[in-house]
Order: C-alpha cells, then structure tokens, then sequence
C-alpha cells in the first residue's frame, strides 16, 4: 500500500489536527501497511479488504490490544480510506462492512468482606452525633445495597421498625422495600436516638447534618471516601461501590440473582449478571494462586 503524505498534512493544515494527533494516524496506517505486505507482499490500497481488516483486528486481539485502542486504529484506517475515496484512489472502503469490538465492560469495584469487617467494627469513626450517623451510613450501603439519591432522599416515615423495612424511592420514582436485619435495626435506632438528642429541630430527613438539614451528595461521598481509605488502597472509594460489595457479598453467600435484581431495584437481570462476572474473576485469582499447574 503505497502511503504518500498527502493523508497526513490534509490532517495537519486542512483539518487543523495536533501533531501528536496525525503521529497516530500514520503509525495506525503504516502498521496495517508492515501487516498487508506480511500476508499478500506488494500492497497498494485497493489490495485492502475487509478481509484483511478482519485479519489484522484478529491478530491485534491475539497479541493483547485493548478493544479502545483497536477501534482508535480503526478510526484512523477508516479516516485514511475516505479519503482515498474523496480523491478516487480506491473505489471502496474497506472497513464499511467492518463490526468493531465491543468495549469491555469494567468489572465493578468492591471490597472483601474481611476489609468490611474490620471498617465496621474496628474503625474509630469518633465520638458524638456524627461519628454514629458516619458510621450507620457505611453499615447501611453495606447491608441494604441502597442507592446514594435513596439514602439521602430517606425520610423518617420511610424506616418501619415494627416490619424491619425501608421504602425507598428508586430511579423513575420506583418504589420498593427493603429488609433490614436486627443488627441494622439496632444500629438504626441507637443513630435515632442519638440524632434526637443533639438534634432536636429538624427537617423530615432521616439523616440529617448538624443543622437539621437533610445531606447532600457531596457529605455522603466524602464521608465514604474518607472511612474507605482506612481500610482499602483501591481509587474508587465512592458509595457505588459499596453498593457493588452488598450484591458481591449477597451472591458470594447464596442469595440467587433474581433477589439479588429485587434488593438493588434492577430493572433487567442483565445488569446484575455482571455480579458473576466479578465472583468468576475472584475464583479464577484464588485458581490462580493456589493451584500447582496454575
């Protein structure tokens, strides 16, 4: 394939693209070019089918290559053929009937139920109204996998203490229960007990700060990220992720994913089958490190 520098300076002058941009477009092209002449020797670009782009996306997905960086090098080759098409130096191109590879989804971040012991039960959160309600919060995301807008939007006529349910209010203003265990129930109703003590004029909230006033999402996440750090090195340390420890530990433990799906207010099974993926990931680390021909 015989590459001119025409493509290049288009990019550069006409299209005003950064040096280091046009850089990977002319290394995308010239390693598609090094790989056609491997397999057909002389190229030139109408030698170029989608054949051999199949070809070399299967060749870069066997050496490695991260999907976003096979379909960044897509981009470019395609970029390149229209180009040629523009100016009639190919009649085709050849990436047009070309399927990309899927980008993989990350695998949700989640702590170790040990990690989670020791935060709820050796961890200092501090003494007084703050300390409780700080580490009622973690206890909670924890047991009850609850989203960050649900606890925040909690309201004191959501807790039923008599039934052990809360009733929240989800994403498109779905509303469900969930249970709570005595254990919860009991750290529940110290934080009650404590918050109307030091905080008699309030709004309706459940958790509110020291003013009475309901928290914000900013309070939330900091506090989360704050007491996180204390036990866990990981860089996502936000309440999501404490939500995807509750589903981890729900399922490490027996719980089907259909309840599983009802406790996190799921509209799809799909989304919580990635669940298995993040267990599967941990038996294959455990197979890893314990077995002898691993």
């Amino acid at each position: 394939m015989l590459l001119t520098d025409s493509f290049l300076d288009y990019l550069l002058y006409e299209r005003n693209y950064a040096e280091g941009t046009v850089k990977y477009y002319r290394s995308d092209i010239l390693e598609l070019q090094k790989f056609g002449e491997e397999v057909l020797g002389d190229l030139t670009p109408s030698d170029v089918d989608a054949d051999l782009v199949r070809e070399w996306i299967a060749s870069l997905m066997d050496n490695g290559c991260a999907s976003n960086t096979i379909n960044r090098k897509l981009s470019s080759i395609q970029a390149y053929f229209k180009y040629l098409l523009k100016k009639g130096e190919v009649a085709v191109d050849p990436l047009q009937k070309i399927t990309r590879p899927k980008k993989k989804k990350p695998l949700p971040v989640f702590l170790r139920e040990g990690e989670m012991d020791k935060l709820l039960d050796d961890i200092d959160f501090g003494e007084g109204f703050e300390g409780c309600r700080d580490h009622l919060i973690i206890e909670m995301f924890y047991a009850t996998g609850i989203r960050l807008s649900e606890l925040i939007d909690l309201d004191d006529k959501g807790v039923d203490f008599s039934a052990s349910l809360i009733k929240v209010t989800g994403k498109r203003n779905k509303q469900r229960l969930i249970p709570f265990d005595e254990e919860l129930e009991r750290s529940m109703m110290d934080y009650v007990n404590v918050r109307n003590e030091a905080v008699p004029d309030r709004s309706d909230a459940f958790f509110v700060r020291k003013n009475g006033k309901r928290l914000d999402r900013s309070i939330v996440t900091s506090l989360v990220k704050r007491n996180l750090s204390k036990v866990v090195t990981v860089k996502k340390r936000s309440p999501h992720v404490l939500r995807h420890t509750f589903a981890t530990a729900m399922l490490n433990n027996g719980a089907d994913l259909g309840s599983i799906k009802e406790f996190l207010g799921h509209e799809s099974l799909a989304t919580t089958e990635i669940y298995t993926h993040t267990t599967f990931e941990e038996l294959k680390k455990v197979y890893n490190q314990a077995h002898p021909r691993a």
